[in-house]
């Protein structure tokens, strides 16, 4: 009778640590789909509830709980997560001696958060129908920015330099638009693909048109239905030659006479600060985030 109630104890302890782990993953879900949706930003009354936050916030206990109830340790993905670690140690340890301490200790809480989430999605998207679903809620959730930056765009609303697409939220720099919508293209498909494409293309982004490129060319090459990915890569190009504005295609020209471009001279003034900076703190640098108070001293 004992050994009988103490399996039925550790079946009902092992299903709670079970739905503990659905909840970690359903919360991790609901955070990607708020990072790309910023419901905040355009639906009254949810600014102050914070929706990405709290999603994180309640993955997280539901993932640390769960692991707690299985004692369980945490996956650290190898040499990738340790390399992670240390670097976000270093941006901790960076306060010490930056520039701006201020500035290097927000800097490093970002990364803590960030480290944390991706910690967070290697131990609980175990499965292939996790990673399915997880891609899915990015893909699906980028739409919403995509259609918003194409909307804003085709409106003229809020332009930066009076022609570059944006939108709400982290999505308000051209250039970090492009990079964090841009990312979904390789896993996405039909709607969802060329809505992301088309973002890129607005925000005139010539580093997040190259970074889509080179992507589209990885993608491409790793592909084992050759004929598939070739297929869609010769959509991507026609698709970009036929409906691409002509603001795009000079603003990526501007590219062989960077000389004459302020944009992309900040980008070379940007690599020179750096240079003096490695020179004088090959190691440490000037703290974490403090490279913009470096900026006059360089």
């Amino acid at each position: 009778m004992g050994a009988e109630q103490g399996q039925a104890a550790g079946a009902a302890r092992e299903r709670r640590v079970i739905t503990k782990d659905r909840w970690a993953f359903g919360f991790l879900v609901a955070f990607a789909v708020a990072v790309y949706t910023v419901p905040a930003a355009w639906i009254p009354g949810l600014e102050s509830a914070r929706p990405a936050l709290l999603t994180s916030g309640l993955a997280a206990a539901f993932f640390f709980l769960r692991r707690i109830g299985r004692a369980e340790p945490v996956y650290f993905d190898g040499a990738r997560g340790f390399s992670l670690l240390a670097f976000v140690a270093l941006s901790a340890l960076s306060v010490r001696w930056s520039l701006a301490p201020e500035v290097s200790r927000e800097t490093g809480m970002e990364l803590v958060k960030l480290a944390a989430i991706y910690l967070m999605v290697v131990n609980v998207v175990t499965t292939p129908k996790r990673l399915a679903i997880f891609c899915g809620a990015m893909v699906l959730a980028s739409s919403v920015a995509s259609i918003g930056v194409i909307e804003w765009y085709l409106n003229g609303e809020d332009l930066v330099e009076g022609y570059r697409g944006r939108w709400f939220g982290v999505y308000a720099d051209p250039n970090h638009m492009a990079m964090d919508i841009g990312l979904v293209v390789p896993l996405a498909a039909a709607i969802a693909m060329a809505l992301a494409v088309a973002a890129v293309v607005v925000s005139h982004s010539r580093g997040g048109f190259i970074g889509l490129s080179v992507g589209m060319v990885i993608w491409a090459l790793r592909e084992r239905r050759r004929l598939q990915s070739v297929a869609v890569a010769t959509a991507f190009a026609l698709g970009l030659m036929l409906f691409a504005p002509s603001s795009f295609w000079e603003r990526n020209e501007t590219v062989t006479t960077f000389e004459e471009d302020l944009s992309a001279m900040g980008r070379v003034w940007a690599w020179e600060v750096a240079a003096g900076i490695s020179a004088d703190h090959p190691i440490v640098g000037v703290g974490s985030g403090a490279f913009r108070q470096a900026w006059p001293l360089y």
